[in-house]
């Protein structure tokens, strides 16, 4: 592996007003020296845009250190004219059209963010060498794998949802540029990222706002699910130590890595959902625990996950370890104070 010195570079980071992005854009602002942050987003409407702008108006306050430019990693002639602009050393593709369950009625936005969109960002960086692209791949590749945990070195041949399927393709078009054109690239394998400030259509969030206004929530498989649960900070901490060592050549020649982040520990969804419950109630937000609604398994949906994240300890002596009461705990008093309950 290669070090990749952050210090003093510019990195471009697409996807900067969402969940991940804007973490990563604060955790590189306050650690690493004289970095300067491009972020790029296009502010979909697909959640709560308020959202986005609380996480870019706390990205303000580094003043020139982080640049926002609107824009949509679809649109090729905007991707030339930003890495002709700021020439980043580093990219980061964070960008895409998320949801497992949205892609099987809106397919056409995933294959424009997510495979158009994506093959913008890496043609660019074939025409503007960069030292490093780090790009969110995600743990729904795995699809209806049987074998636990999940390793990256598992076959991921059959996704069940065209979410899964685009990240896959990702997957496939970084290993080909970056066999055929020398770009270093690692790709990331996501596992149900949660916190504060995250995604509203994720489930946690859903049942906060369910469990506030009193509905019952929806508990899919009839509660019979698992879910590696990965807390925002220790993605991020990943994906900057990743940053920072590019992959060394392959077998077959290219400079090319592909490694999970996740918890390393699948918990049952319904004590996800106790331990949710009793932190709300600790803050104040809900007197007692809700309402269920046991409902059959969902399409797209799989029943567990779980990383290996065997190869991340040993390349970077480091894995995800936050307990979900810690991070459940610290999204209740966010959620409190955003909400002002």
């Amino acid at each position: 592996m290669k070090t990749v010195n952050l210090n003093g570079k510019t990195i471009l980071v697409t996807g900067a007003a969402g969940f991940i992005g804007s973490y990563l854009c604060k955790k590189l602002l306050d650690s690493i020296n004289d970095v300067s942050v491009i972020g790029l987003d296009c502010i979909t409407d697909y959640y709560d845009v308020s959202l986005k702008q609380e996480r870019l108006s706390m990205l303000a306050s580094y003043g020139e250190r982080f640049v926002f430019v609107k824009s949509d990693i679809s649109d090729a002639a905007a991707v030339q004219e930003i890495f002709k602009n700021y020439s980043p050393s580093v990219v980061v593709n964070l960008a895409a059209q998320a949801g497992v369950r949205y892609s099987i009625t809106n397919p056409d936005a995933y294959i424009k963010s997510n495979i158009i969109g994506f093959y913008n960002i890496i043609e660019a960086c074939r025409h503007n060498p960069v030292e490093h692209l780090v790009f969110a791949s995600s743990s729904s590749v795995y699809g209806s794998n049987k074998k636990v945990p999940y390793s990256t070195d598992d076959k991921v041949d059959n996704p069940v949802s065209l979410y899964a399927a685009t990240k896959k393709s990702n997957e496939l078009i970084a290993h080909a540029y970056s066999k055929l054109y020398k770009i270093p690239c690692t790709g990331l394998r996501f596992f149900t990222v949660y916190g504060p400030m995250g995604r509203p259509d994720m489930a946690y969030f859903k049942f906060t706002d369910k469990l506030v206004k009193g509905e019952p929530i929806q508990i899919y498989n009839n509660g019979d699910m698992y879910r590696d649960f990965t807390y925002i900070d220790d993605i991020v901490t990943g994906i900057v130590n990743v940053m920072q060592k590019s992959p060394s050549e392959t077998e077959d020649g290219a400079l090319y890595k592909i490694y999970n982040i996740g918890n390393n520990k699948p918990e049952s969804l319904l004590r996800f959902v106790e331990i949710l419950e009793q932190c709300l109630i600790k803050e104040g937000i809900i007197k007692e625990p809700g309402k269920k609604e046991f409902l059959p398994m969902q399409p797209g949906d799989v029943y567990q996950t779980y990383a290996d994240v065997s190869d991340l300890e040993r390349d970077f002596g480091f894995k995800p370890a936050t307990s979900l009461e810690k991070g459940l705990s610290d999204f209740a008093g966010w959620y409190k104070k955003f909400y002002k309950m």
